[in-house]
């Protein structure tokens, strides 16, 4: 399995918006869902802050996400541009597989 975390801190007055489009059934999980090899997106809200979140994106493997990349990234970057006035910042955490694999 392949993953890709990210984490954003999010403004106040967006967190419902972003928490719809980046939920387990929201805007990138339609986005990601129409190419084979996506496993499924959750999201997870830090409890001390509330505007804290971080996302965890499961791909079969590294060659299915570059797929999926090559064949949408036009609608991934436009989305990611529509969704970027939620944040105040974002940062790619990790991506890559379990040791071993």
């Amino acid at each position: 399995m392949y993953l890709r975390i990210w984490e954003y801190e999010v403004a106040p007055d967006a967190v419902e918006r972003f928490t719809v489009a980046y939920a387990a059934d929201g805007d990138w999980a339609r986005l990601f869902a129409r190419s084979e090899g996506f496993l499924g997106t959750e999201l997870f809200r830090d409890t001390d802050t509330g505007v804290r979140f971080a996302t965890i994106d499961r791909w079969r493997d590294e060659a299915d996400w570059v797929a999926f990349l090559r064949r949408w990234e036009e609608a991934y970057r436009a989305l990611d541009r529509s969704l970027a006035p939620l944040t105040r910042g974002q940062a790619l955490l990790l991506q890559g597989t379990s040791p071993g694999r």
